[in-house]
């Protein structure tokens, strides 16, 4: 790349010809004055020709060159070829072939357009620079359709400063010719003798200090650079003679009473005086300060942004990333920073994973380069591999780049959808729940409603649709309540629950019978929530148990008093019938032969066990109606238990049942009715026994009940397992086992049976303590 103080000192040597040139005009006029003064300055334009390194060169429309010879020699060419394209050379040190190409178009449109140029040109190598200027020719110098270049070696070799004296002659024969051309240069120029003073101005300068002409300027000394700093116009001029090199000073300069910002030039011609010209600089710049700060405010923005903001320059580099860019797309900041190409950064997308799955990748990413030349913005929506939605825009620049700005859309099209289905979800919901539901806005619309809604008023779904007003509404549906009147009713429950934000709730029923539970609930966004549930089944099931309970109250007191006949009926005869048969027994009526008195013992026996199940039955008719009176003492379990055991055995070794008691002592003692305790295991202990009714049934291990009684903290265990037949055992029996379950839950503890076929059963009580 060229050297920016090269180019630099190119340009004010452009700078000095231009105002070598602007003397020479002024010169010119002053030769037609006064002869005398021409020729002493003939000699003194010569020696400024011998160190310009620019020099003119006209192109005719036809095409052809006409200029110094050594041109060429600026071009590694031995003479000055006839047309641009001849300019070319072979070698290391030749000017490259696409900048001559370049030349040729932009000489082609100054010619047509009058558009000016500057280029500059390289060698191969790259240790040769050639600027070139060029313009559409003055009239003077050529026809119309020509070009008038200026053609400067900017690589300032020293081999290229002694042609340009060689060509001195040549540039002093042109002199003449650009004169014109200077004194109508936009920008001022001037030109100081030996002692500093101003010699030549040009008509620029002139109107910029607001003067007539160039003679009063130069006659009255106006300098259009003010004192800067202690710094004056002269003071420039001596220190540029003095180190014989171009000062350059960016200071402000009143031109036609403006204040502008202003390049301002001096360079030391020789020993005869120095040169210096000023480029307004004010709107570049303004426009640079403006595009600095627009540019760093555009970039704080696009960083700040969560959106992910990608910015690339006309040749396609990346010129600028935001933070979100590099997360989105797994970027190295670094990697970022050397500047890739489009191509490449789609590439690292790619390979993170971060680009859609096309069949053709080679030919979509071309697509995308396309980019780059479109008119105007371009939208995509990209799905990667991991169900990211992005939405991608790309924003052609005016300089010829792209912007790139890709937005994270997927948790918007994740709630959009889950927003859809709500709502789905919430319409399948209110038209499938078995309440009428409807939701009234706060200013009494009707918002929401189901199906049950509509139907349970029977009103069209066309008034609804219209989302009619609360009291437009109940005044369609009064006809269909009981008392019409009650509409008011809902009216006011309805407008406390959205006005007031209050629930509120009540019973309506309608005309053809039927009962509703209502309620208005205000609901958090504002709306209420106005449900009506039919309560005509549950009301006549109400009805219904109630007057079952009735039933069951009667039936439950003539049964107490059908048990309290029964309990007299029975007991009566059967006294009777035992007093008797005692009697009998003791020889009352005289001896009775043997097999009499078996008889009497057979009676006795009878009505021993009939007696013992009528107690049974009244007392599990007072335990289930409730009036079984307990005596609450502290009971030693273990002892209770070894007295129920101790009355129960005579009758076990009758049945040839062994009885093996396992009694701990943890089983502790509990508050209760030792009575109807002992009557409880009693009944179970004689429930076991039955289970070995059948003389046959002899298990292999021989017929056993083990009791078991153990305890906690809280609770005694008693548990009377068998090895009997496990089946249910009816009669007697079972209503006494009924009998042991009400007088263990009379004691609030509970009592389990478990029977298994041919494996006999288990019944375990718990008592609390």
């Amino acid at each position: 790349m060229l050297d920016p103080a090269l180019l630099s000192i190119g340009g004010g040597i452009m700078g000095l010809w231009l105002i070598v040139a602007g003397w020479a005009i002024v010169r010119g006029v002053m030769m037609q004055r006064q002869s005398s003064f021409s020729v002493r300055r003939a000699g003194q334009l010569s020696t400024l020709l011998e160190t310009s390194p620019t020099l003119p060169l006209v192109v005719r429309p036809d095409g052809r060159l006409e200029g110094a010879g050594s041109i060429g020699a600026w071009f590694a060419l031995e003479k000055l070829p006839a047309t641009i394209d001849g300019l070319y050379a072979e070698g290391s040190n030749a000017i490259q072939p696409a900048q001559i190409t370049a030349l040729r178009e932009a000489v082609t449109l100054a010619q047509r357009t009058g558009k000016t140029f500057n280029l500059q040109l390289l060698s191969n190598d790259g240790l040769r620079a050639i600027s070139v200027r060029g313009a559409p020719a003055p009239a003077a110098i050529g026809a119309a359709g020509s070009a008038l270049l200026w053609v400067n070696d900017a690589s300032e070799s020293e081999s290229e400063l002694n042609r340009l004296r060689h060509q001195r002659l040549d540039a002093i024969s042109a002199f003449e010719a650009l004169s014109s051309l200077i004194e109508s240069a936009p920008f001022p120029m001037w030109f100081r003798d030996s002692q500093l003073r101003l010699l030549l101005v040009n008509a620029a300068y002139t109107s910029a200090v607001e003067l007539d002409n160039s003679a009063d300027a130069v006659a009255r000394q106006i300098e259009l650079v003010e004192p800067i700093a202690g710094v004056s116009a002269v003071d420039a001029a001596r220190g540029a003679h003095e180190s014989n090199q171009p000062i350059k000073r960016l200071v402000p300069v009143t031109i036609k009473g403006e204040r502008r910002m202003t390049q301002v030039v001096d360079i030391a011609v020789n020993d005869i005086g120095v040169a210096g010209y000023a480029l307004d600089q004010q709107e570049l710049e303004d426009a640079r300060s403006e595009y600095r700060r627009f540019a760093d405010a555009r970039r704080s923005m696009l960083d700040q942004m969560s959106a992910a903001v990608a910015e690339f320059a006309p040749d396609r580099s990346l010129r600028f990333v935001n933070r979100p860019f590099l997360r989105l797309f797994m970027l190295d900041q670094e990697w970022a920073s050397s500047s890739p190409i489009f191509e490449r950064v789609i590439d690292k997308m790619r390979d993170n994973g971060r680009t859609p799955e096309v069949r053709d990748f080679p030919r979509w990413r071309a697509e995308r380069r396309g980019w780059f030349a479109t008119a105007s913005f371009v939208e995509e929506s990209w799905l990667l591999r991991d169900s990211t939605h992005l939405r991608t825009v790309a924003q052609p620049t005016p300089d010829g780049g792209l912007l790139l700005v890709f937005e994270d859309q997927t948790e918007q099209i994740q709630l959009a959808s889950a927003r859809d289905t709500l709502l789905r979800v919430r319409t399948a919901t209110f038209d499938n729940l078995f309440e009428a539901v409807a939701v009234f806005a706060p200013d009494s619309r009707l918002h929401l409603w189901n199906q049950r809604f509509r139907r349970l008023w029977d009103v069209s779904e066309e008034l609804l649709v219209g989302h009619p007003q609360l009291d437009q509404l109940l005044a369609t549906i009064a006809s269909k309540l009981e008392d019409p009147r009650q509409k008011n009713v809902l009216y006011e429950m309805v407008i406390g629950a959205t006005g007031e934000r209050q629930q509120r709730s009540g019973r309506i029923a309608f005309a053809d019978g039927r009962q509703f539970d209502f309620s208005a609930i205000p609901l958090p966004d504002g709306n209420a929530l106005f449900t009506l549930i039919d309560v005509s089944d549950s009301r006549r099931i109400e009805r219904a148990l109630r007057d079952r309970a009735q039933a069951l109250e009667a039936a439950d007191r003539v049964k107490a008093d059908f048990l309290s006949r029964m309990s007299y009926e029975l007991r009566t005869p059967l006294t009777s019938i035992g007093g008797f048969a005692e009697m009998l027994d003791s020889g009352y009526a005289g001896q009775l032969p043997d097999i009499a008195k078996g008889y009497v013992k057979a009676i006795l026996s009878s009505t021993e066990a009939l007696g013992q199940q009528i107690d049974t039955v009244l007392d599990l008719a007072q335990s289930e109606a409730g009036a079984m009176p307990l005596e609450r003492k502290p009971i030693n379990v273990a002892a209770l238990i070894h007295e129920v055991l101790a009355a129960t055995r005579a009758e076990a070794e009758r049945a040839k049942v062994n009885i093996i008691s396992d009694i701990r002592g943890a089983v502790g003692q509990i508050s209760g009715d030792s009575k109807r305790l002992r009557q409880a295991f009693e009944l179970i202990l004689a429930h076991s026994l039955a289970a070995f009714a059948d003389p046959l049934y002899a298990p292999a291990d021989g017929r056993r009940i083990l009791v078991f009684a153990d305890g906690d903290a809280t609770t005694a265990q008693i548990v009377v397992s068998d090895n009997g037949l496990g089946q249910e055992i009816g009669g007697t029996h079972a209503v006494g086992l009924a009998l042991a379950k009400q007088l263990i839950g009379a004691h609030d503890g509970r009592m389990e049976v478990v029977t298994r076929s041919g494996e006999g059963a288990m019944i375990a009580s718990f008592l609390p303590r």
